[in-house]
């Protein structure tokens, strides 16, 4: 593998930016996705004088809607490919999009637009594979094919064999489809190559517009920071096609699951259900899934954080079957060695942030500090009933990430508003403001850490409650919907945030 390309350096040593995922963004067609509504948060960004747009998990998602649930940690979102850019390929009619129904437009209903979506994606497929072979769009998509076999030849089977059998958990598939042999996967592929070939144009067109509007954020100045979640979902192609590197009984069921103990999010800790890694496999092969994962996220963004950090020094084992997280034991991970040898493959330095929240040990501080990986403090934290911690902001250190809040906190107005007294009080004296201008008085403490980054949800900069919380952690439905309309994107407070900006020279 090649080393992944240093990025240029920016002029300033110090950067600030928003958090906000695609599909937050206006659209006509129920979800925001990569088309003109993605450009103007782009627009808008720079407008306000940042440098950063963090996103959240790009892969297409299973259960319960979950970018940190995904269906492969390779492939992309279909859901966020744009129809109007669709249509600009030949490959819709403007009929077709004018004909779309309304949905809402302040939330995602996930049901209504997968469903129609796909109707107009299958049209789109339709007039794909009337395309002549020398075209360039289907030239492109021959490129595009070879270079990501290695993993979109699993990933387009798994879905195609997922529809095949009515959507249903690959383990609840029939013997020969829930673990074929190799010599039964060329007649596998064969079988079901048409349904195969719609997704990988699916994925062709994610990547051609995501690599489109990354081109544009950066030649703004603007760098994207991706999301790497630690673990992948037991209903993906990465476990179906890869069982040897799980803790998986014979059957292929999890002998192991994921989540965190008891904590500020849930007294009962969080059960994630994820299958674990099996790191001695991992380590035989030379951590060559975990390296392949790195580097083509660092393909799709330039900068990744990792959820989850502390997993790599010791993860939280749950018998599988537990309904709550509180019976689990800590488990050693693979430590350095993992990144030693991402460091050997890819090269040094890379542009890897760590989420080193919850129950963090010296041991882990010692990995993610041996490796100058930034980490994460958060200012909502920092005001709980607690003396003094490290989240702070005199406590801050110059290689860390300040937020305000992350997608798993509730906004900052919310926040503040069920917060304790004490927490109201430590706040409004600290930040020697008042209730009124809570959010940008979070906003302004953030730029002002000494933090190298600082990171505001897009929910602060509009001053919004909790109705506009992302997610709440241990809550199975109703997360991830929150949108915005283009009218909000308000000049008013973009200048504002860019003279702030400017003020503490990020």
């Amino acid at each position: 593998m090649n080393a992944i390309q240093t990025r240029p350096v920016l002029k300033s040593e110090r950067y600030s930016g928003i958090l906000a995922h695609p599909t937050s963004f206006p659209s006509n067609y129920g979800v925001g996705d990569l088309g003109k509504g993605a450009y103007r948060f782009v627009d808008y960004l720079e407008s306000a004088g940042q440098t950063l747009w963090q996103v959240l998990p790009l892969g297409p998602t299973g259960f319960g809607d979950s970018p940190y649930q995904g269906f492969s940690a390779f492939a992309g979102q279909p859901l966020l490919i744009s129809p109007d850019e669709l249509e600009k390929e030949g490959l819709l009619e403007k009929e077709e999009l004018e004909a779309f129904p309304n949905l809402p437009v302040k939330y995602v209903d996930y049901g209504a637009a997968i469903w129609e979506k796909n109707k107009l994606f299958a049209k789109a497929f339709a007039r794909f594979c009337e395309l002549d072979a020398a075209s360039p769009l289907k030239m492109r998509y021959v490129q595009f094919c070879e270079e990501q076999a290695d993993w979109l030849e699993d990933y387009t089977l798994f879905m195609a064999l997922k529809d095949a059998n009515d959507g249903k958990l690959w383990l609840e598939w029939e013997s020969g489809l829930r673990n074929p042999k190799k010599e039964d996967m060329p007649g596998l592929r064969k079988k079901y190559k048409e349904r195969a070939d719609y997704y990988k144009m699916l994925q062709f067109l994610f990547f051609e517009q995501w690599h489109a509007l990354k081109a544009y954020a950066n030649k703004k100045g603007i760098r994207i920071i991706g999301d790497i979640p630690i673990f992948v979902s037991l209903d993906s192609a990465d476990v179906w096609a890869n069982k040897e590197q799980f803790q998986l009984d014979e059957k292929g069921y999890p002998l192991v699951v994921a989540g965190v103990p008891p904590d500020y999010f849930s007294e009962t800790g969080q059960l994630w259900g994820n299958p674990l890694y099996d790191w001695d496999a991992h380590e035989k092969d030379g951590y060559a899934w975990w390296i392949a994962r790195i580097e083509s996220q660092l393909k799709l963004v330039d900068i990744v954080r990792i959820d989850h950090f502390r997993g790599f020094l010791a993860y939280w084992a749950v018998p599988f079957g537990e309904e709550t997280a509180v019976n689990g034991e800590w488990m050693d991970g693979p430590g350095e060695k993992l990144f030693l040898a991402i460091e050997k493959e890819l090269g040094k330095d890379l542009p890897i942030w760590a989420e080193d929240l919850g129950v963090i040990t010296e041991d882990v501080r010692k990995l993610r500090d041996d490796f100058a990986l930034p980490g994460m403090k958060i200012l909502q934290f920092a005001f709980e009933d607690v003396e003094d911690n490290n989240m702070m902001p005199h406590h801050h250190i110059p290689n860390c990430i300040c937020y305000t809040g992350t997608h798993d906190n509730d906004t900052t107005v919310g926040w503040y508003k069920n917060a304790g007294k004490e927490s109201q009080k430590k706040v409004r004296s600290y930040m020697n403001t008042g209730a009124a201008t809570i959010s940008w008085a979070f906003i302004k403490t953030a730029l002002g850490s000494v933090a190298k980054y600082a990171i505001i949800p897009l929910q602060d900069v509009f001053s919004l409650d909790s109705e506009a919380r992302m997610n709440m952690p241990g809550k199975a439905a109703g997360n991830w919907s929150w949108r915005f309309e283009e009218k909000d994107l308000d000049a008013y407070w973009a200048d504002y945030l860019k003279k702030l900006t400017k003020m503490y020279r990020r």
